[in-house]
């Protein structure tokens, strides 16, 4: 009786297993038009696709140390949603503010600036005027003029909100609280 026991429970658990490598292959074989991340560039290669086809430009501004940055990558930045909207509205810029590799830009040369234990990046320092605080995401329209700064994390449902606002262009007649109070949040 004792060996039945084992024997079925051996059973069992050996069926377990093998569905939990079934099923899931079988999910992953469905497949979405949703891409899974979020298509990010270089300041360069944003810059000359916004010059052929005009769009908006998302620049997210972080640096390796930051934890509220690398919770954003993990989470919000993940947000099916916030990868859809930002792949179809915007050319979306990852942009490491204490990079050292120079940015050519408007007949600028952008150069990381060492200062203390870190330094800044020319191009990030000027994006945020000088307010240094990360994460950062700075707008820009399609002809590469800053809409507007925002700092701080955001979850999905607070980013969505901000980039309706962005790409809806009601930044040209509301200010962001005046705009979500219209809208109803």
């Amino acid at each position: 009786m004792k060996k039945m026991l084992i024997g079925g429970g051996l059973l069992a658990v050996a069926a377990l297993v093998a569905l939990a490598f079934i099923v899931p292959s079988k999910m992953n074989t469905q497949t979405t038009d949703l891409p899974a991340d979020i298509t990010w560039l270089s300041w360069d290669e944003a810059i000359q696709m916004a010059e052929k086809n005009p769009k908006k430009i998302f620049v997210d501004l972080y640096t390796d140390w930051c934890g509220w940055c690398k919770k954003m990558d993990a989470t919000t930045f993940k947000n099916p949603e916030v990868v859809r909207y930002m792949n179809e509205n915007f050319y979306a810029v990852k942009f490491n503010a204490e990079q050292q590799e120079a940015v050519q830009y408007k007949d600028h040369t952008f150069k990381y600036i060492a200062s203390g234990r870190r330094g800044v990046h020319e191009l990030a320092y000027s994006l945020l005027d000088g307010r240094l605080g990360y994460p950062s995401y700075v707008y820009l329209d399609e002809q590469q003029n800053r809409i507007t700064i925002s700092p701080g994390y955001k979850d999905a449902a607070a980013l969505l909100k901000e980039l309706g606002y962005i790409v809806g262009n009601h930044y040209q007649q509301k200010t962001y609280e005046e705009y979500l109070r219209s809208a109803g949040f």
